[in-house]
């Protein structure tokens, strides 16, 4: 389960970037909460518009930072986002402890946290298949969204403690600290020890065929699919906590950080059982979005904030496995060197849905209430989950029987034609030479 640590590098990697994820989330949280209560009158659309600036330049600069994570050194890229990241941070919160912060000025500086973030995103992802090398990768991708939620568990809990105590200004400025272990963690790993990507030079079409590649390999475009339904209007979850915290159970902004750190405890238990398959299959993503919509339905139906917050970890669960398995799918079926295009195009697709999902949750929350805001995340796992399933069935003759048939303690079998590795190698071959074909005519053009 925890092999990659095996490598001195990720070990550096994963303890610097857990200290940074903790910070981040104490900056999410307290930033979350300072615009729902203190800059407006328990406003969520106002909290969905700061989520929506804050994800929104993945829709824009994504496909182009992905370009860029493949031609520079992941390193050096990583060390540039994480200085600007640290010092929007330290905007953020020096204007909120002088009491000069404006509902404008959090927008702006969300905005500007997004750009650094949506140029970051690509090359944080694809900078860990040189920590550990393919054959670790997908239980690196695991072991870094452990790494996240574990933060999570830690981050909300503590924020939400803290801005009781010294305000949202001095939780956000602590965050500027830990952006610190980020940069020493570069500093510390050993360059003889890392296993470099291929990187391209520049060249005409680079964009395009990254494109080109996602949309001729149809099991990423059925991923990409899932991920955008569920992304945009289900994994909205600082809108959710907060409503329900908040407006249905009268909550202060301890109670808030709580719930946000139980979801996680479900998310770590799903990232930590990702890292003990040995490669992601399409069948685990779906059944995971089947798992997340049943779970988002049950905890909005939830009476108190004790039975709601208990609802809320297989809600965590269902939503890591899905992701994670969605993104190790996608890294270990796409080549390196034309890695960073994709997964950008993945982190645009993921965090591009948000600007339109977060405000129009927003809404339904404002208008009908967070349990109804909850059921339309709910029903966005569903439909990802069927488009899924209608793809696998026409295309890969999918199957689900009762095994074995004839014993009463039976279950269910699912199996299709797409769990043949050695074919889905051959077509992944035969894609990077199509890409190789659209590269060369783009540079004659």
């Amino acid at each position: 389960m925890f092999r990659s640590l095996s490598a001195v590098n990720y070990r550096i990697w994963f303890i610097g970037a857990l200290i940074s994820n903790v910070g981040a989330w104490m900056q999410r949280t307290a930033q979350d909460w300072f615009v729902l209560t203190e800059l407006t009158d328990n406003d969520a659309a106002a909290v969905g518009v700061t989520m929506a600036l804050q994800f929104g330049p993945a829709l824009v600069i994504g496909p182009l930072a992905g370009i860029i994570a493949d031609r520079m050194p992941g390193r050096r890229l990583l060390a540039i986002t994480q200085i600007a990241q640290a010092l929007l941070a330290l905007a953020l919160g020096l204007i909120i402890v002088l009491g000069i912060a404006e509902l404008w000025m959090v927008y702006l500086l969300a905005l500007g946290l997004g750009i650094a973030t949506a140029v970051d995103a690509p090359a944080r992802q694809t900078f860990v298949g040189e920590l550990v090398g393919t054959r670790d990768l997908p239980n690196a991708v695991a072991l870094n969204s452990a790494s996240f939620n574990t933060a999570r568990l830690i981050g909300p809990a503590a924020a939400g403690l803290l801005t009781v105590l010294v305000g949202a200004g001095w939780v956000i400025l602590i965050n500027v600290l830990t952006f610190a272990a980020m940069l020493v963690a570069l500093g510390l790993l050993r360059e003889a020890e890392l296993q470099p990507m291929q990187k391209t030079s520049r060249g005409r079409g680079q964009l395009r065929a990254g494109i080109q590649y996602v949309a001729r390999r149809a099991d990423l475009v059925v991923v990409f699919t899932m991920v955008f339904l569920v992304g945009t209007f289900g994994f909205n979850f600082a809108i959710f906590t907060a409503t329900m915290a908040r407006v249905e159970f009268g909550r202060d902004a301890a109670e808030f950080g709580l719930l946000s750190s139980i979801l996680a405890i479900g998310s770590v238990a799903g990232a930590l059982l990702s890292a003990r398959r040995e490669r992601p299959r399409l069948r685990v993503i779906v059944l995971a979005a089947i798992g997340f919509a049943g779970s988002m339905v049950v905890a909005a139906l939830m009476p108190t904030i004790e039975l709601f917050a208990l609802a809320l970890i297989p809600v965590g669960f269902f939503a890591l496995t899905m992701i994670t398995s969605a993104n190790a799918y996608v890294q270990t079926t796409t080549r390196s060197s034309i890695r960073g295009r994709v997964m950008a195009l993945y982190l645009t697709i993921f965090m591009g849905g948000t600007p339109v999902g977060a405000p129009v949750l927003g809404l339904v929350a404002n208008e009908f209430g967070a349990r109804w805001a909850m059921g339309v995340g709910a029903l966005a796992g569903l439909l990802a989950a069927v488009a899924a399933v209608l793809w696998m069935r026409a295309r890969h003759n999918l199957r689900i029987r009762r095994h074995p048939a004839d014993d009463p303690w039976w279950r269910l079998r699912v199996r299709y034609d797409g769990d043949d590795f050695e074919r889905r190698m051959r077509d992944l071959e035969t894609a990077t030479q199509e890409i190789a074909i659209i590269e060369a005519e783009a540079r004659k053009s």
